[in-house]
């Protein structure tokens, strides 16, 4: 097992694996390191899903990252007292239980109902994937949240939606406008045809 399947965040020697588990001692120098990639991460995501992923393995791990990046979203394993710092710096205010045991924060850069869904979706396949719940934008959600979010539909078929809604409207008042125009048109047709009978 190597350390660097687990994230980029642990390809450094400061993370040992010992039983299983991560065991994260940690430079100063690293710690500025990470901070500055979560900042990074963090100002780029239009919503965080927190997970809890104990138990799981390195190919449903690497299975998960992979599904969640072809959508537009990173999935990363976090230390909690890292990221409670973060998300205090960016003047979001974590829940209780949001950051306590084992921590991976789905970032969603793109489609956030997508990401949710991918989220979701897993877990029905993995009895260790946990959802804790979620930022999106600043506003915190719990689990349910994340099932509602993951329930939206994707956001081209959203925009598709909303550029119906707002269109609809208007073809009906061009059609409005139009239908004076049409019933002159009309009467005129109907009085020059039977002029032009009679002719």
């Amino acid at each position: 097992m190597r350390s660097e399947s687990l994230c980029p965040v642990f390809a450094s020697k400061d993370f040992l694996l010992k039983g299983g588990k991560v065991t994260l001692a940690i430079s100063k120098e690293r710690k500025q390191e990470l901070m500055q990639q979560y900042d990074q991460w963090l100002s780029q995501s239009q919503a965080l899903i927190m997970t809890e992923y104990s138990g799981m393995t390195m190919k449903d791990l690497d299975g998960l990252r992979a599904k969640v990046r072809e959508i537009g979203g990173e999935f990363h394993i976090v230390k909690n007292t890292l990221g409670q710092k973060i998300l205090e710096q960016a003047g979001m205010i974590a829940p209780a239980g949001l950051l306590e045991g084992s921590t991976a924060v789905v970032f969603a850069f793109r489609d956030p109902p997508a990401v949710a869904k991918a989220v979701t979706e897993f877990m029905r396949t993995s009895e260790f994937l946990k959802v804790k719940g979620g930022f999106l934008g600043k506003q915190a959600f719990n689990a349910e949240g994340v099932k509602t979010l993951a329930d939206l539909p994707p956001l081209p078929v959203m925009r598709a939606q909303l550029l119906g809604t707002i269109l609809a409207p208007a073809s009906k008042l061009v059609r409005t406008l139009a239908e004076p125009g049409r019933g002159i048109a009309a009467v005129i047709k109907a009085r020059y045809e039977p002029a032009e009978a009679a002719a």
